[in-house]
């Protein structure tokens, strides 16, 4: 398959005049023609993958096609990266709520404060009589709006070996309710096997994106359904958001390492990050505890 560049998809007017500030670009479809989604439409996504398949590439440019138009006031991230090779690049840009997490106990703490934050926001909802995060930030001063947070894990092996339990109560919990918040997840895994990608994560999760994996079981696992072991590799995907019958196929974005971190150091000279969230202390009374608290006040 002909490459298909992050820049090409990105060069349209459908993608820049996208209303949703979590419009990404997907890739081409066999017909040629640019694909985008929306993680609010989704408003999750598990993403699977064999070494090769591209998907720590898919990631990036689902990253990056979100920072080239967002600034840090409309949509953070927390960024988890146990592997501490494919999301380290974006250290120190301003769009970071933590610096990016490299340690699989913090990461069920950030977890664990990203839960909080959504508690948090829920509280403001009511003070302010509104339903969700769209109703929020048209009734507040600019100033005052909320941010999007886009939440990247890129290897849930990982953390469901360090810290399983914790890591998929707190996965659920905000799969099921951090949607109206405006807090979205999008978690990847090379083992698409039943003991990372769990029932219960599966049924919270309905969006998904396989490309090539090993075996038609764990094309199973991932899409319900057997075609991601006939992938070719090299950015090939099958993706089925969560209200499709079937899987489309699509060619992913290709970005290379040098225009992610030109981007990168672009986005830095603009600004700091200002970080708001630290990894709550997991195991303590309560809903955990530590310095988070004070963090989302």
């Amino acid at each position: 398959a002909a490459v298909v560049t992050l820049r090409e998809v990105i060069d349209t007017n459908q993608f820049w005049n996208a209303k949703s500030k979590l419009t990404f670009a997907l890739g081409k479809d066999v017909a040629g023609e640019p694909k985008y989604a929306d993680l609010t439409k989704m408003p999750h996504m598990l993403v699977a993958g064999s070494t090769n398949s591209g998907k720590s590439v898919g990631l990036n440019s689902l990253i990056c096609s979100i920072l080239y138009r967002a600034t840090p006031s409309e949509v953070k991230f927390v960024l988890i990266d146990p592997k501490r090779v494919e999301l380290a690049m974006f250290e120190g840009i301003p769009h970071l709520c933590t610096p990016v997490v490299k340690d699989t106990r913090q990461a069920a703490g950030i977890l664990r404060s990203v839960l909080k934050e959504m508690e948090h926001r829920y509280d403001e909802f009511v003070k302010m009589s509104v339903r969700n995060f769209e109703g929020y930030n048209q009734k507040v001063k600019p100033e005052d709006k909320m941010p999007y947070i886009v939440v990247v894990i890129d290897e849930l092996a990982d953390l469901m070996m360090q810290a399983g339990p914790e890591v998929e109560f707190s996965i659920c919990r905000l799969a099921q309710l951090a949607r109206a918040t405006g807090i979205h997840l999008v978690i990847a895994t090379q083992r698409p096997s039943v003991d990372v990608v769990t029932g219960t994560i599966k049924a919270n999760i309905s969006s998904r994106i396989a490309f090539a994996v090993g075996s038609q079981i764990d094309s199973r696992t991932i899409l319900d359904m057997a075609g991601a072991e006939r992938l070719i590799g090299r950015g090939d995907m099958l993706f089925k958001p969560i209200d499709a019958s079937k899987p489309l196929r699509v060619q992913g974005c290709f970005i290379t390492d040098k225009e992610t971190e030109d981007l990168v150091s672009y986005l830095k000279s603009q600004d700091s990050p200002d970080y708001t969230m630290e990894p709550a202390q997991i195991g303590e009374a309560g809903s955990g505890g530590g310095g988070a608290d004070d963090a989302s006040s």
